[in-house]
């Protein structure tokens, strides 16, 4: 039997739950070519939640196609600049054999290198002599454009990890050069997230930032527990198991309502169980989940400096006046200043989430886990 929660992949159609006001939001700027940016802690449903609009959205249009690009490995232009060309064209294609053919109409100064599988239904490759498109980047940066109004089609763009192009050569101006061609496209829209919230914030809510006001900003919060509960009962209830509503809050409650932990955590106990899920089972669940993660726990810490975890330790201990000179007496925190840095270095580890001034740990399990085991008396 296939267990009936999903983490670490998208999640879809029953694996999905909430974010019903986003996906029309989204749903509502896709088919409206409004520009999106998408911010968040890392696995809080990103992902998810632009597919199941998207899949929704060209429901809705026949017009419209959906481009899916992940930066997640890309670090140059050169790949970026392929990467795109490659998604517009195999996205605006039907088959393998009209991809060929816009990769060779729409180009007039590069000359695209195309290659295919041995499968037919395969992806069409498309790469580029480097020093040419250096160049002519226009044409591979308006190609979408070009391509929709030559098809008479709406495209949006969505690209996931975003805030890697800080790690291209120059970034200021190569986000200068992508905002000055995708502002002025009028049949293409853009979705842009990632898992770096920290970056993303920096990028997109920062005047001095060529995307400074580029779309919609879209904030995600926590999936609140009535809707995790009803969700966790009816996931339990299509396997012929159940859960009871206090093992379904304790879920919820013992990870924070984090969507990725609670999909997780709640496999977990479904596993463990063979009618009915306790709170027993719960807590057995989640002290596994603890466990089993204590190692990579272990690692990140022993990346911490010792004022860094003197601040994580007064913050788990609930300290509210961290900066008074008992709190910094009794935890050995050498100066307000250093309060300060901890906490800039933190938030940009995507360790802790400064939102509106209010701090919080990411990862709810290492909280938990720093808490009852490494900072344990």
């Amino acid at each position: 039997m296939e267990t009936p929660f999903i983490f670490g992949k998208i999640a879809t159609e029953k694996n999905f739950t909430d974010r019903e006001k986003e996906t029309a939001d989204l749903v509502q700027n896709f088919t409206s070519l409004i520009n999106t940016i998408i911010i968040s802690p890392r696995r809080w449903g990103k992902s998810s939640l632009v597919n199941k609009a998207a899949n929704l959205a060209m429901a809705q249009d026949n017009n419209l196609r959906i481009c899916h690009i992940d930066l997640f490995n890309v670090r140059n232009e050169e790949h970026f600049y392929s990467l795109l060309a490659q998604k517009v064209i195999a996205a605006t294609s039907t088959r393998w054999e009209d991809a060929i053919e816009s990769a060779k109409s729409f180009f007039s100064h590069l000359v695209p290198k195309i290659s295919i599988g041995t499968d037919p239904t395969n992806e069409v490759s498309i790469d580029f002599d480097w020093e040419v498109v250096k160049r002519n980047p226009d044409e591979v940066l308006d190609l979408a454009e070009k391509i929709a109004m030559k098809k008479g089609l709406k495209i949006i763009i969505c690209v996931d990890e975003f805030q890697n192009i800080a790690e291209f050569a120059d970034p200021g101006y190569f986000q200068k050069k992508l905002r000055s061609h995708w502002q002025l496209h009028r049949n293409v829209a853009y979705c842009l997230y990632g898992s770096k919230r920290y970056m993303m914030m920096e990028v997109f809510t920062d005047s001095s930032n060529p995307f400074y006001k580029f779309g919609n900003l879209m904030f995600l919060n926590k999936i609140e527990t009535p809707c995790l509960v009803e969700f966790f009962k009816s996931r339990f209830a299509d396997t012929g198991k159940n859960i009871s509503d206090e093992a379904s809050r304790l879920i919820a409650e013992l990870v924070d309502n984090h969507p990725y932990y609670a999909q997780q955590l709640a496999q977990l106990s479904w596993l463990r169980t063979e009618d009915v899920c306790t709170v027993e089972i719960v807590r057995e669940a989640h002290s596994a989940l603890v466990e089993q993660l204590s190692l990579l726990f272990v690692t990140i810490t022993e990346t911490l400096t010792t004022q860094q975890l003197n601040y994580l330790k007064a913050l788990i201990a609930g300290e509210k006046a961290i900066s008074s000179t008992e709190v910094m007496h009794r935890y050995q925190i050498s100066s307000a200043t250093s309060i300060t840095r901890s906490k800039a270095a933190l938030v940009r580890n995507d360790i802790l989430d400064n939102k509106a001034g209010e701090i919080s740990f990411q990862d709810p399990i290492y909280a938990y886990w720093l808490k009852t085991e490494y900072f344990a008396e």
